[in-house]
């Protein structure tokens, strides 16, 4: 009798462990699902203020003016180009042999592109074991981060571009670093790419519980980091969203977020995802540029914002399809 009354109880409670997230997780899809809901202006749509990630073979030979022509038709309405100079060194350093033909991209982009904002694309290189993580705590790793963004912006770049993941909620070190930078390049532009901001109460801690590394940021460490930038690139792909019309609800909830989180003088944007090797697979049949698209031109039909638009992720893995939904979908819906 006690081993059967046992049996049940640990039954039970596997049932509870399994539900629980079960409920939670089907509970946020509805909601994220309610979020899409909504006829979007006609009037929504790109206002000419969109960013596009971009490769490094930019900038160390294997492209050339020739594929920058090619590529012009695609970038009218771009106001902000970030390319892959990268990445720092374990200590910070910035290798200038990485980005040897930063001069010839920008004597391009000014020829092909003028009015279109250069920034390098600036990261780090993290391996399978996790191992290649840069110091922020270490004034030594800052300072040379810091010294790498000056040298290659006195190459004629419009300003930086950081791009380190993952940055923990709340990490006083990475402000500091974007403190420290304003300082030292004070007329560059600062950009940046950021977490998903936390969609639901408790999300940001469960993931970091279950999984051990950041993924979210919250709405106060977001407002901050938003605070210190010229630009805030708001990373809402690999969402592990399962369906098109959720996934829209996603970005839809982001851009509310950021939108109400970010001061006016900062430019926000809302990654896109012009890729297909998401990290679950479920999410390369939700994700989509149309449906990004589609999450935005119904915030901004809602909540106008001047500055704002999509950047795109990436120029290498973009297909011809998501370069249509591009065009359709937030250049030209309707047409």
């Amino acid at each position: 009798m006690l081993a059967s009354t046992t049996r049940r109880r640990a039954l039970l409670g596997l049932l509870i462990v399994v539900a629980v997230p079960l409920v939670l997780a089907v509970t946020g899809m509805a909601v994220l699902r309610l979020d899409y809901l909504g006829t979007p202006s006609a009037t929504a749509r790109s206002s000419g203020n969109d960013a596009l990630w971009m490769g490094h073979m930019w900038v160390d030979g294997r492209r050339t003016e020739k594929d920058l022509e090619e590529l012009k038709p695609r970038l009218t309405h771009m106001r902000d180009l970030f390319v892959h100079s990268g990445p720092y060194g374990p200590d910070g350093r910035l290798d200038p042999n990485l980005h040897p033909k930063s001069r010839d991209f920008l004597n391009w982009a000014r020829t092909q592109l003028p009015g279109v904002r250069v920034l390098p694309w600036l990261g780090q290189t993290v391996n399978e074991d996790d191992e290649g993580f840069l110091d922020l705590d270490d004034p030594a790793t800052r300072a040379n981060i810091i010294a790498g963004a000056k040298e290659i912006v006195a190459l004629g770049y419009d300003g930086v571009h950081y791009n380190f993941e993952p940055v923990l909620d709340g990490d006083a070190a990475y402000l500091k670093l974007l403190e420290e930078t304003r300082v030292a390049i004070p007329n560059a532009r600062i950009s940046v790419s950021s977490h998903q901001i936390e969609p639901f109460p408790g999300t940001l801690t469960g993931w970091n519980v279950v999984v051990g590394h950041g993924k979210y940021w919250s709405e106060s460490y977001f407002k901050t980091v938003a605070d210190l930038v010229d630009q805030i690139a708001v990373m809402t792909y690999d969402s592990w969203t399962p369906l098109q019309t959720v996934y829209g609800g996603w970005v839809a909830r982001q851009a509310r977020m950021a939108f109400e989180l970010a001061p006016e003088s900062t430019n926000v944007l809302m990654g896109a995802p012009a890729y297909h090797d998401h990290k679950v697979g479920v999410s390369d049949y939700a994700e989509s540029v149309e449906m990004a698209a589609e999450g935005m031109r119904l915030v901004i039909s809602e909540t106008p914002r001047k500055d704002t638009g999509l950047a795109l992720y990436v120029d290498f893995a973009a297909t011809e399809q998501d370069w249509r939904e591009y065009e359709s979908s937030w250049v030209r819906p309707g047409n």
